[in-house]
């Protein structure tokens, strides 16, 4: 495993860290899924002892997954454990059976210290607000939260995890009044939407976690029209047959290069994350120890040439791809 620096932290990272997302279960809010069906709890901590193993010492969790639980798992699994750092994050709560948010300092300030007994730790070593917008932003309140915890020793640092598909604002904001230190972003070789953040936020000494590589599994290689989700899976409406047959087109292209890297789907989708240097950490989402090895073994630095045509892709041809995958959530 090789490992880097997050950001003007002292924290060095894993390049693969441990998506915990799945391990959360089958969790709903009234009938919205809000996981990846249902998980076996031996088999996810089975997985995290793997990729401690496998030298990952980086996981990223949040309250919301699993409402609490995939946070319980790990503060089980490696919470003592010193040598670990823990990421997660807080915002997206569950209130009258619904979905929604919550970025008063109050509730940042109190999901905070619930996460810390879940997690058994005394400190956070990166807290993140979980996709606050600018409205969050200016109105200060999570600002001062996080500010607080960090000034109390709760937090090592902090940090925001940014909109999908519209990164940048709130991004900016934080680079500009240098509040912070980091920033999780999806970015894959379809959604690149984060990239013109890459130089500037790296510059300014913010960590960059880069979230959902494989674009939840559709870069793996694994699905086709076959496919089916159950109803505890959120990608059960998110990865129609449309939106499977519209990636398999779009990307055929991009797979070309697997012949001449000897290499899999799923090993070209994180090599090409890892080859931008300002990327301090990819989190493949992790269920069991096998996608420990599949995730961590065999991933190499992608020529230029090769990593500029899939950016050109990202400027053109993806641009169709994500707008029908926006649609759909």
């Amino acid at each position: 495993m090789n490992y880097r620096k997050f950001g003007s932290t002292d924290l060095n990272v894993s390049e693969i860290g441990f998506g915990a997302w799945a391990i959360g279960g089958g969790a709903m809010i009234g009938n919205t899924a809000i996981g990846w069906g249902d998980a076996d709890d031996t088999v996810s901590a089975t997985s995290i002892r793997a990729a401690m193993d496998a030298g990952i010492n980086f996981f990223d969790t949040a309250d919301i997954y699993g409402l609490g639980h995939s946070e319980e798992l790990l503060g089980k699994e490696c919470g003592s454990n010193k040598e670990i750092i823990i990421a997660s994050k807080a915002g997206n709560v569950a209130r009258n059976n619904e979905f929604t948010v919550d970025y008063s300092k109050q509730h940042i300030l109190s999901a905070c210290e619930a996460s810390l007994k879940r997690l058994n730790r005394e400190a956070i070593d990166y807290y993140q607000l979980h996709t606050a917008r600018i409205s969050h932003l200016k109105n200060g309140e999570c600002i001062e939260a996080m500010q607080q915890l960090q000034q109390q020793g709760k937090i090592r640092y902090w940090g925001l995890s940014l909109n999908t598909f519209e990164p940048l604002a709130e991004a900016e904001y934080l680079l500009q009044n240098n509040l912070g230190n980091g920033f999780q972003l999806v970015l894959n070789i379809i959604n690149q939407k984060a990239l013109p953040l890459l130089k500037t936020s790296a510059e300014k000494g913010y960590g960059i976690i880069a979230r959902m590589p494989l674009q939840f599994g559709l870069l793996t290689g694994k699905f086709d029209l076959a496919t089916n989700f159950s109803n505890t899976d959120h990608r059960k409406n998110r990865l129609t047959k449309e939106v499977i047959d519209a990636t398999l087109e779009a990307t055929e292209p991009v797979w070309q290069l697997c012949s001449k890297y000897h290499c899999s789907k799923t090993q070209l989708a994180l090599s090409y994350i890892l080859s931008y240097d300002e990327v301090s950490t990819v989190i493949p989402g992790i269920r069991t120890a096998e996608q420990v090895k599949l995730n961590t073994q065999g991933l190499f630095k992608l020529d230029e040439a090769d990593k500029k045509m899939i950016e050109q892709l990202g400027t053109g041809s993806f641009n169709e791809l994500m707008e029908l995958i926006r649609k759909q959530g």
